[in-house]
């Protein structure tokens, strides 16, 4: 049986090495035949500001209305994007914001604090690259766009985070390096 695998490059920008990862990855997993669909989140046309937050009427885009049924026809979901200013790019906080919608990621239960994961089974996987070495934003910053992304949306959600890969310091990669990063994010998508 195949892994039915959903890609999200959530790089504002087509080129560069986060969207080398993402085709890394993608080659990757096609050869170890998983069933693959891609978002490239730069090529998306929708808004990515919420609009009246959660308490308004603001319909979905013909991209987001696909990206939610990928999120539905997903097993697993792969994420790719650079963490900046210790968080997520605007255009992926964005796409969460209009895509990861009540009644369809989340159902808080009336007269509860609790809510339904509504899209629980699924499983998620982390591919961030950073400017920062790693080990600094680990133990001085304490990590906050991987716990925003693990705790606060993908469990929140009912997603399980498998694994975490982190490329770091980008800007001072050598092109070796990069080589060797690509060859790791290969060998991540083939299992």
């Amino acid at each position: 049986m195949t892994t039915r695998t959903l890609l999200v490059l959530g790089h504002p920008s087509p080129d560069g090495f986060n969207a080398a990862l993402a085709d890394a990855y993608a080659d990757a997993a096609l050869k170890a035949g998983r069933e693959l669909r891609r978002i490239n989140l730069h090529a998306l046309n929708f808004d990515p500001i919420l609009h009246g937050a959660y308490k308004g009427s603001q319909p979905l885009e013909p991209d987001l209305q696909v990206a939610q049924a990928d999120i539905l026809w997903a097993e697993e979901i792969v994420w790719v994007y650079p963490v900046w200013w210790g968080g997520l790019p605007a255009l992926l906080k964005g796409f969460l914001d209009r895509v990861l919608l009540p009644g369809f990621a989340y159902k808080f239960r009336k007269g509860h604090r609790s809510w339904d994961k509504l899209l629980k089974g699924r499983t998620a996987r982390i591919v961030v690259t950073l400017d920062t070495p790693g080990w600094y934003d680990r133990l001085v910053y304490g990590r906050p766009a991987w716990r925003q992304m693990k705790h606060t949306i993908l469990q929140f959600c009912g997603m399980k985070l498998l694994s975490t890969t982190t490329f770091a310091p980008i800007a001072t990669s050598k092109p070796e390096q990069r080589e060797r990063w690509l060859a790791e994010v290969r060998r991540l998508a083939a299992v």
